[in-house]
């Protein structure tokens, strides 16, 4: 389990299994965010992701200035502006898609004569 200089792992395992983690819990932390329902918690996940994101940054620039993580090979700037461009048109449909929802009524707003139907609990048929 020790290596030679008794230490558990060697330095650059050991970073790059927080780095792991780090990325891991990031994303973990980014589906609570768009799952909380209440502000709140929404909020302080979104927090601890930036936080999260923020420290791996930070333990990858050091990795890297030591030559401990090689960073992959740039993606051509087309590319690049390719998806940025995808992703526009993607939340612009988004962003419109909701609020043409927001704008509709509810399609019982829409009926005027219906009176709303009281329950019968006192009908033994009534389930």
């Amino acid at each position: 389990m020790y290596n030679q200089t008794g230490n558990f792992m060697q330095e650059q395992d050991l970073l790059k299994s927080i780095l792991a983690d780090l990325r891991r819990t990031s994303r973990e932390y980014t589906t609570a965010t768009t799952e909380a329902s209440c502000p709140t918690v929404r909020s302080m996940f979104n927090n601890l992701t930036n936080d999260t994101l923020r420290l791996q940054g930070e333990l990858f620039n050091l990795m890297q200035q030591n030559n401990m993580y090689s960073a992959s090979a740039k993606a051509p700037r087309q590319d690049l502006d390719k998806q940025i461009q995808s992703a526009h048109q993607a939340q612009q449909k988004c962003q419109q898609f909701v609020q043409e929802k927001q704008v509709q009524n509810s399609p019982y707003s829409q009926i005027s004569n219906v009176t709303p139907r009281q329950p019968n609990y006192g009908n033994p048929y009534y389930m």
